[in-house]
């Protein structure tokens, strides 16, 4: 699913800042670089600071325009580092990431980055379903390009990670009202039984006992564990009381 999502480039200035990308997007597990209309050829020096990614670089895809770099996305996410007289739907890190895991699983989705001098403009902005912002300080919110970059491929992945994870879950399976009261009045008899509460005066024990297992939200096999050990303690002290 992650070779599904692509980061795009628009109009970028510097070479190391190529590589650096490389680098961000390689760390979290994306592959897919396309760069829109750069103003710089990948080099030695974007060699040097991919440190490793330099795969990404031999494979990235180069455009002449957004349009060519997104024409087969479902969803598109522009990062906008700045607020824009423009209206649109604006997200943070952790929901854009969210959306481009889940939409990435059927189709190629983009997460757009622009110019490091300026941006995006209101043109290319248009051309997106989201705007991202990076809710950064506000008395301090220079990121640069590869920072930005490694922000959102890092909640992406995180984001993927927990899909995967809820996708290979298996229903917990988790005891019934009914049971539940079965498994109290079993706990109470056998605390009667060793003398640990008095029969006629329970008192807050089991209220207290009932809150705590309440808390635990055991699961149904962890239960019949506990009333297996409750039938054994009632069944030493049977046996107990009749050697007296």
């Amino acid at each position: 699913m992650l070779s599904n999502i692509r980061v795009v480039l628009v109009g970028t200035t510097h070479p190391g800042n190529i590589g650096s990308v490389a680098r961000a997007m390689k760390t979290m597990g994306l592959s897919s670089l396309y760069l829109v209309d750069p103003q710089v050829e990948p080099d030695g020096q974007s060699i040097a600071l991919a440190a490793g990614a330099s795969d990404i670089l031999k494979s990235l895809v180069k455009v002449d325009t957004l349009d060519q770099a997104i024409h087969d996305c479902d969803l598109v996410i522009a990062t906008s580092a700045r607020s824009r007289t423009l209206e649109w739907p604006v997200v943070e890190p952790r929901e854009a990431a969210e959306k481009l895991a889940l939409q990435s699983q059927s189709s190629p989705v983009a997460m757009v980055f622009g110019r490091e001098r300026n941006g995006l403009s209101n043109e290319e902005l248009q051309k997106c379903n989201y705007h991202l912002l990076i809710p950064a300080n506000p008395e301090y919110s220079s990121l640069n390009l590869a920072q930005a970059v490694q922000i959102v491929c890092y909640e992406t992945r995180m984001a993927h990670l927990s899909q995967l994870q809820q996708a290979q879950q298996t229903p917990v399976a988790y005891p019934c009202a009914e049971d539940h009261e079965r498994f109290y009045e079993h706990l109470q008899r056998t605390l009667q039984k060793t003398g640990f509460i008095i029969k006629n005066h329970p008192g807050q024990v089991m209220q207290k006992l009932r809150r705590l297992f309440a808390k635990a939200q055991i699961e149904t096999q962890e239960l019949n564990i506990l009333r297996g050990i409750l039938t054994s303690i009632e069944k030493n002290v049977v046996d107990k009381d009749s050697k007296e």
